[in-house]
């Protein structure tokens, strides 16, 4: 048998039109150097592996759904495109697994560049023309997290407000001002709800990953999770915000934080749209505000409690600022209240008036049996009013599809392809790497096919 000698380099076995080739063109990965720079000592030390090397490393894992460090390693070892992508020769060695993961732990800026890579590919996304901000949809995904659901124990915890409450303060003081004028009663001095509402409670929560939230939701796994949040430009489907919380944090609390970032770094957002979760009241005025069109799928209103008369059977008196009941009773506005749905006009009936009522069996509940019919409004009901009022409008029906494709099909794509489905390392800072690498991944391959 004779073997034949051939001059051959790993330049020659890269076929021309491979997609590794693309990104190399198109992908600048020099602000890598500048973001490690502190990390790495110039006098001492080993020479460390190239940061760029790193960073290729662990983005073909989330480019191919490679899902462990250790795996990367063995598919560098004899992929050639792999190779020539890291800059490795056909002989060259390939990075340790376990180099690269002591590197990640024992030095957290390092994940900064994940964030940077993100942002990066978001620009280069808009430079392309592939982003506008027309229409931006958001939603939530579970990821489950490193920890089983026989790891969780039963702990009380202090709930400290949030971004939340701090905008509920802001509209607080807006609405006493209000209520000022109206009623002519002034303002009661009050603790501010910041401070009183560092509330005691219990929740599951992992010995394994502490960060990690006990997801229970209808139709979805229960245990310890992740959420991940994404908004998508419905242009070409690129996804231009992306924030991770604990799996049991309500969708609303992180949402107008990213919007808000979004619009005011990264593209002018003209609609933004979200499906039933992301409706409450406050997201109504704070867009408005910021001159963004929100289209949301409305939630359902639940039904008061043994009671027949509903708030539509009051009849509200504009000219005198009073709600009659269906015995044309007035009810008067009393005060602003606040509860974790968000601020309320409270108008309540005359204690004596409901007490004579031949309906009060109808009108009451057992708790209100020693008191008067309530009816409360919501602060933020004329803004939710307005943006609701265009849910027969084309813009609309086309929000709302547009969010389900590219929202939808998006997680669909980075699970199936993007390692989207868990997190196998632990923590909040870890899933957020993850989630901002499998963002970046379908990015990439979106940036590619549309704009090459």
């Amino acid at each position: 048998m004779q073997l034949a000698m051939h001059m051959v380099t790993i330049e020659d076995l890269m076929p021309q039109g491979h997609f590794l080739r693309k990104l190399e063109a198109a992908l600048d990965l020099s602000f890598v150097y500048e973001e490690t720079a502190p990390l790495y000592s110039k006098k001492y030390g080993r020479p460390p592996i190239d940061p760029v090397v790193i960073v290729k490393y662990l983005l073909v894992g989330f480019l191919y759904g490679i899902p462990s460090e250790r795996e990367i390693e063995r598919r560098v070892q004899t992929d050639i495109a792999l190779r020539w992508y890291l800059g490795l020769d056909l002989f060259d060695r390939v990075p340790d697994h376990s180099t690269v993961s002591q590197l990640r732990r024992r030095k957290p800026s390092f994940r900064k560049v994940f964030r940077r890579l993100f942002e990066e590919v978001v620009r280069q996304c808009i430079e392309k023309g592939l982003v506008s901000g027309r229409v931006v949809g958001t939603d939530s995904t579970h990821v489950k997290a490193n920890a089983s659901r026989a790891s969780e124990e039963l702990v009380e915890i202090t709930e400290a407000p949030g971004v939340y409450w701090e905008r509920l303060d802001d509209y607080e003081e807006e609405g006493l001002e209000e209520l000022e004028r109206r009623t002519g009663k002034r303002r009661k001095k009050r603790t501010k709800q910041l401070k009183r509402d560092n509330r005691r409670s219990h929740k599951r929560v992992s010995r394994t990953d502490p960060e990690a939230g006990h997801m229970k939701r209808p139709g979805k796994p229960e245990g310890p999770h992740y959420l991940a949040h994404q908004a998508v430009d419905s242009d070409f489907g690129i996804i231009v915000g992306q924030t991770v919380t604990a799996g049991d944090v309500n969708d609303s609390v992180p949402f107008l934080g990213l919007i808000e970032h979004i619009h005011e770094n990264v593209v002018p957002i003209q609609t933004a749209t979200a499906d039933a979760a992301y409706d409450f009241p406050l997201a109504h005025r704070a867009l408005g505000e910021l001159g963004i069109d929100f289209f949301v799928r409305p939630q359902k209103t639940a039904a008061r409690a043994n009671t027949q008369f509903t708030r539509d059977d009051f009849r509200y008196d504009e000219g005198r600022d009073i709600y009659l009941c269906p015995r044309e009773k007035e009810l008067r506005l009393r005060r602003l209240a606040r509860s974790a749905s968000g601020l309320f006009w409270e108008y309540q009936a005359d204690k004596r008036d409901c007490a004579l009522c031949p309906l009060r069996e109808k009108c009451l509940r057992e708790s209100d049996k020693r008191g008067a019919r309530k009816v409360s409004v919501s602060y933020f009901a004329a803004d939710r009013q307005r943006s609701l009022e265009r849910r027969s409008s084309p813009e609309y029906r086309e929000a709302l599809k547009l969010r389900q494709v590219w929202c939808e099909g998006s997680f669909s794509a980075q699970k199936r392809e993007h390692n989207l489905a868990r997190v196998l390392r632990r923590g909040l800072e870890a899933a957020e790497d993850h989630c901002l690498l499998s963002a970046t991944a379908l990015n990439l391959k979106r940036m590619i096919k549309y704009a090459g």
